[in-house]
Parts: structure tokens; C-alpha cells; sequence
């Protein structure tokens, strides 16, 4: 019983070292599993190994923490056992003795190297794991290339077969929405490939012998979230108040947008179905445009005493 004691106090005092899994993933605890993988996704972009060339060490040890918080927090049983009994249920000991959830087995790590990089997972695996044969277990946690796959349709580097050569493209902003034709060289060799619309920054594309990873530049007036655009719109304090016809940027062109009288700065008009296409399906997102209220700095006398008339009236 001493001996059981001891065990799990050392098992609390080390998963005490562990940041949350919530402030990780940078939600609220209530957020929903929608607003949970649109963070995850949006962090996993960032902090994927591929796209840090320095400081790779960093990147991979935030790689495999936001896998790992992401695992957690999708899974409704792992995320209730992680809200009742934190990182504790996940450590050694967390099988039915002890918290009536978790891995129960004891702890090990695994180490896979791909190019430049090393990933290694240290869990608490004792089930029959789907790498099993392989060399990798996860311990409970899925492969986190798999979970880059179901976002990207991007194959895990845990499957076996000969490596394909991977190449960096750029694209303009308008480039990745819109889809381009881009001439390459390759081994030496010219080549012309279609890039689909709707790509995203961090989007890798299987060509017959070789892979592309798209680049996205960032754009001074769009913004993308998902397939969805957000685009700032300033309006003058008159616009606001009395409404009015205005032009728009869209990433078809301008378009003429309506503003209703009494218009509050911050307001989001959606223009639907201006967004961003689906890659692998079809439709596009929205547009959405942010009016923000330009107010004037330099006021004329004649401009203050109308508008103070205003006021008192």
C-alpha cells in the first residue's frame, strides 16, 4: 500500500511539469471540439518540423505537444478523465487501479527519424498497437501524422516504402485561391504542374514522383481563416450614419456593398460564397467584411459647432 502511495505521488509530481493541455491549444476549457480543431490545425501549421529549417529542436518539441494536447482534447472520454484528474490520468498507474481510465503499462519511448528530423514519443502504452511490428507505439495516442492527414490529405512518414523528393513552391495569395499553372524544374528537367484552388499555406501536393509543399505569401487585405476571408473596410462617420453604396475588395474583383444607416464599426457583413474554394470538394467559404469606423483628426471649426449642434439636438 506504501509502495502504491509512493508510486502514484511521484506519478503527480512528474505530469506537474506538463503544461495544460487547454493552454496549449491556446482554447477555453468549454470550447467545443469545433473551436479545438480549428485551433489545432491552425497551430499544427505552425509549428509542423517540415517548415523550420532553424530552430527545428523547438519546432519539433512544439509538434509533439500540440499532437498530443489535440489527442486528448477530441477524444470525449480522454478530454473528461484530463478535466477530473489532469495529466495524471494518462501516467503510470491510470488503469483501473487507479483512475479508472488511461494507458496502464509501463513507460517507454520511441524514436523515428525522417531527413533532418527526430521525433520521439515517450508514452505508457500497454495494448496491442496498430504499429505494432513496426517499432512505434503511441500508447493510446494515434500517430499524429495521421491527424495532418485527415486535414491535408498528406500521407504519415510512419509508412514504409522508398522516400519520394519533396520541393518548396511559393504562391501569391490570389495564386492559392484562384489555382495556377507553375513551370518547375525537377531533376534538371522543366516541367509545368497544376496547383488546385483553395490550397493553403503548409498544403502538400503528391505529383507522380515527387511531392510540392505550397508557401503561401501573406496578403495585405485578406485574411484567411479556413475557407473563409475577413477583410477590414473603413466607412467615414457620415457613411455610418446616413448609409451608403461602397466598393468592396473581393478576390474576384470589387463589388459594390450596401452599408444601412446606423451602421456600428465592428459590424461583419458576410458575402456568401466569396471565400475560399474546397480543395477537395466543392462550394467555397464566405467573405466576411469588418467595417471599422474612420473617424476624422482634424475638424474645422464650422465641422465641431455642426457637430456639437447635432449632439444637443
Amino acid at each position: 500500500m506504501r509502495a502504491r502511495k509512493r508510486e502514484l505521488k511521484f506519478a503527480n509530481t512528474a505530469m506537474a511539469t506538463k503544461r495544460d493541455y487547454y493552454e496549449i491549444l491556446r482554447v477555453a476549457k468549454n470550447a467545443s471540439q469545433e473551436e479545438i480543431k480549428r485551433a489545432y490545425r491552425k497551430l499544427a501549421l505552425q509549428w509542423h518540423p517540415d517548415r523550420h529549417t532553424q530552430g527545428k529542436k523547438e519546432a519539433e518539441e512544439k509538434f509533439k505537444e500540440i499532437n498530443e494536447a489535440y489527442e486528448v482534447l477530441s477524444d470525449a472520454k480522454k478530454r473528461q478523465a484530463y478535466d477530473q484528474f489532469g495529466h495524471a490520468a494518462f501516467g503510470p498507474g491510470a488503469g483501473p487501479e487507479g483512475f479508472g481510465f488511461g494507458f496502464p503499462g509501463e513507460g517507454f519511448t520511441r524514436t523515428y527519424k525522417q531527413g533532418p528530423f527526430t521525433y520521439t514519443y515517450t508514452t505508457y502504452g500497454g495494448g496491442e498497437s496498430p504499429f505494432e511490428g513496426l517499432g512505434f507505439d503511441f500508447g493510446g495516442f494515434s500517430d499524429p501524422f495521421e491527424i495532418f492527414e485527415s486535414f491535408f490529405g498528406r500521407s504519415s512518414p510512419f509508412t514504409r516504402g522508398p522516400q519520394i523528393p519533396r520541393y518548396g513552391l511559393t504562391l501569391d495569395f490570389i495564386e492559392a485561391v484562384k489555382g495556377c499553372k507553375k513551370q518547375v524544374v525537377i531533376d534538371g528537367k522543366k516541367r509545368e504542374i497544376k496547383i488546385p484552388a483553395g490550397v493553403d499555406d503548409g498544403t502538400r501536393i503528391k505529383f507522380t514522383d515527387f511531392y510540392v509543399t505550397i508557401d503561401v505569401k501573406p496578403d495585405k487585405i485578406f485574411k484567411r481563416e479556413g475557407q473563409d476571408i475577413f477583410v477590414d473596410f473603413p466607412i467615414s462617420f457620415s457613411q455610418a450614419v446616413l448609409g451608403s453604396v461602397v466598393e468592396v475588395p473581393t478576390v474576384d474583383g470589387n463589388l459594390k456593398l450596401k452599408i444601412q444607416p446606423g451602421t456600428q464599426s465592428g459590424t461583419l457583413i458576410r458575402l456568401r460564397g466569396k471565400g475560399i474554394p474546397y480543395l477537395h470538394g466543392r462550394g467555397r467559404g464566405d467573405q466576411y467584411v469588418r467595417i471599422r469606423l474612420q473617424l476624422p483628426k482634424n475638424l474645422s471649426p464650422r465641422q465641431k459647432e455642426l457637430l456639437q449642434e447635432f449632439d444637443q439636438s
